[in-house]
């Protein structure tokens, strides 16, 4: 009974104390609330009064921005006013202008009028003059303005003479010393020496025996020979010797050196022919290539094809009134460069287009043209440019020079050609052309005679003193130089030197 009073008495309290402590922290809840709310409050109050704050400050300051934009915008009004009155003050400025220029424009053109009038009046008043004169002098103005000018070139004859002679000698002095120190210095440069050379056409034989052993039995050995090489062998009665005939040089040098070696061996039947020109050709073609390659050294010639080096080897054997054209092209190039570098223009564009302006004469006896089409031709081909084909098919005046390089080749190559012992003309071409400079001296009225002197580089011409004076021989001298010039084709200058005398015979008796 005492155990269930016990428990019912412990139940009780438990719910008490549970109760109580309910109470209690609903009390204790209630307070923590209460506190958080004031604080929330306060926040929120705080908030508030910021908020106003914030809004005043706001306000505050768009007041300004807004005053300031009123103000930014009456200093703009007012430079747009002072900027309207510039502009109105000079469109009344330009407008004044105008006026006072329209009005001087109409005073000028008034005035050309009247200018125009006084000439008119002044032009009718002359010819009225000249009428006048003209029928009182009996002669018209033409007839009156040549006699003056014949009476005061009279007159005045020695006078214009000298004055004419000491220009033509100053300038032709200072010209003179000027080319002649180009060139001077430039053949100073390269002083080659040069001898004439002839084509071989002929072989020494040690002993007319050989004769008939080269012709062998019913002419095999020979006609072999002659198949192989594509010349023609002349064994004729000349004694010690046999001619080479044939346009090509090189085939005629290949023969040339087939027949040494076979006079050498001894042996001479035609397979032993045949070993032996297939060893000139060999030999020959070494010589060919060694000397493009020697001449392109020598030049300081780069960037050329082997081909073209080996076709300009062939140039070795190929000689122009007996000079050689290899040693006449290195010449050239090394002239044209020195002249290039007096003249402050393209020394190895020159020096280039000097070794290849006789390309051509490598092969002008297989290709139909003049060589300088064929140089044309054959450097075209190997892609080589305008500024070096261009001299060369100038350099004869075939074709108008279109730089002073093409200039250039041409004068080192009238160098190089016509200094004395460099070629060899022929006695037909060398009367042809005296001939031809007597013929264009003796066409001009009043010559008397002319004589062609100093190897053709002399012309002197002889006048009939009483239909030429010393003015009209002035003018024939000029007039025979420029026919000479344009018919005539010569390396170097011909000097043209007129003669006027009178001669006056008496008799005493």
């Amino acid at each position: 009974m005492e155990y269930l009073e016990y428990i019912i008495a412990s139940l009780v309290a438990l719910i008490v104390g549970s109760f109580l402590g309910y109470l209690v922290r609903q009390a204790v809840a209630k307070k923590q609330a209460g506190s958080i709310e004031a604080k929330l409050n306060k926040m929120i109050e705080q908030s508030k009064q910021e908020a106003k704050e914030t809004l005043l400050r706001a306000k505050e300051k768009a007041v300004k921005l807004i005053e300031e934009a009123e103000r930014q915008e009456q200093e703009r009004k007012n430079q747009i006013i002072k900027m309207e009155e510039r502009l109105e003050k000079r469109e009344q400025n330009l407008d004044y202008k105008t006026d006072e220029l329209e009005k001087k424009n109409k005073e000028l053109l008034a005035k050309v009028e009247r200018v125009r009038q006084i000439k008119q009046e002044l032009e009718q008043f002359s010819q009225q003059q000249r009428e006048k004169l003209e029928k009182i002098a009996q002669m018209s103005q033409e007839e009156a303005k040549k006699e003056l000018l014949d009476k005061t070139e009279k007159d005045y004859q020695e006078i214009i003479l000298e004055r004419i002679k000491k220009l033509e000698q100053d300038g032709r002095v200072e010209l003179e010393k000027r080319a002649r120190d180009v060139i001077t210095l430039a053949m100073q440069r390269f002083a080659a020496s040069q001898a004439s050379e002839i084509s071989t056409t002929s072989v020494d034989l040690p002993s007319d025996d050989l004769k008939g052993r080269i012709i062998g039995k019913e002419g095999r050995n020979i006609k072999t020979l002659e198949k192989l090489t594509g010349v023609e062998i002349i064994v004729d009665d000349t004694p010690g010797a046999i001619i080479i005939s044939g346009f090509d040089p090189v085939r005629r040098q290949i023969a040339k050196v087939a027949l040494e070696k076979l006079m050498s061996d001894g042996r001479i039947q035609p397979a032993r022919i045949e070993e032996a020109v297939q060893k000139a050709k060999e030999e020959i073609g070494e010589k060919i290539q060694e000397a493009g390659d020697a001449a392109v050294y020598d030049t300081s010639v780069v960037g050329l094809d082997s081909r073209l080096i080996k076709i300009l080897g062939r140039l070795r054997f190929r000689t122009s009134y007996g000079q050689n054209v290899l040693l006449h092209s290195v010449e050239v190039s090394h002239l044209a460069g020195a002249i290039a570098g007096e003249l402050g223009l393209n020394v190895s564009l020159a020096k280039k287009a000097g070794l290849l302006h006789d390309i051509g004469k490598a092969i002008d006896h297989e290709v139909q043209g003049s060589h300088t089409e064929i140089g044309k031709m054959i450097l075209e081909k190997f892609n080589l440019p305008q500024d070096i084909i261009k001299p060369v098919i100038c350099h004869h005046e075939e074709h108008a020079h279109e730089s002073l390089e093409s200039v250039v080749i041409q004068v080192a190559d009238a160098i190089s050609a016509s200094r004395p012992g460099a070629r060899k003309d022929s006695l037909e071409a060398y009367l042809k052309r005296l001939e031809e400079l007597e013929k264009i001296a003796n066409s001009f009225e009043g010559v008397e005679k002319s004589y062609a002197i100093q190897a053709g580089r002399e012309i002197r011409i002889f006048v009939q003193p009483e239909k030429i004076d010393d003015m009209a021989a002035q003018k024939i001298a000029r007039q025979v130089a420029d026919r000479i010039q344009d018919d005539l084709k010569y390396p170097g200058e011909i000097k043209v030197n007129v003669i006027r005398e009178t001669r006056v015979i008496e008799y005493a008796r």
